[in-house]
């Protein structure tokens, strides 16, 4: 007996796998020449669910000076990732306060490395509510940086020098506002 074309084999193993997955393979993939990088995770449009970090960012009317800074050094995709992440969102006021020219200097490309350790520092990786910070707790930041809480007499936490105002929930952390950039050791 002689055995069936490979082709024929094929199309026998692969028929039930098509019926089962609904019939039609759709259309074949079409080859491109563009070298462009795919859109990454902040590209997806997703209305029902919470927002990302990054999301809630964008969102907000006073952060548009951490979201420029986010998109500069391209970290919008890290950002909306699974994390989960803890940011510390300085509003724009508090970009405002940097001496003058220090946010014009960071954003040019020799600066690149210098704005995303800034970033960085910035960022916890897990959820951290302020109400759980104690005074003296180190958190070790996504720049491998260490930051420091205290928690004032009134209640008011602090990371490092800057007060935190509040933090609202992401569908990936937890965006904790804050009124003054963080600074890391050495910066």
């Amino acid at each position: 007996m002689k055995a069936p074309p490979f082709n024929m084999m094929m199309a026998a193993l692969a028929l039930p796998l098509l019926i089962s997955c609904g019939g039609d393979a759709g259309p074949a993939p079409v080859a491109t020449t563009s070298s462009a990088p795919a859109p990454g995770q902040s590209a997806v449009v997703d209305e029902k669910s919470m927002p990302t970090v990054v999301g809630v960012a964008v969102g907000s009317p006073d952060h548009t000076t951490l979201v420029a800074a986010v998109l500069h050094v391209k970290y919008e995709d890290v950002l909306s990732n699974v994390g989960p992440f803890t940011v510390y969102a300085p509003t724009d006021a508090a970009f405002a306060a940097l001496p003058a020219g220090t946010l014009d200097n960071l954003l040019k490309p020799e600066n690149k490395a210098t704005l995303e350790d800034i970033l960085e520092y910035h960022v916890a990786l897990g959820v951290f509510k302020p109400e759980n910070m104690r005074t003296g707790r180190k958190m070790n930041m996504a720049n491998l940086k260490n930051a420091q809480f205290t928690v004032e007499e009134d209640g008011t936490v602090m990371i490092n020098d800057a007060r935190v105002l509040g933090s609202v929930e992401a569908a990936n952390g937890l965006v904790v506002v804050i009124d003054k950039v963080l600074l890391p050791p050495g910066n």
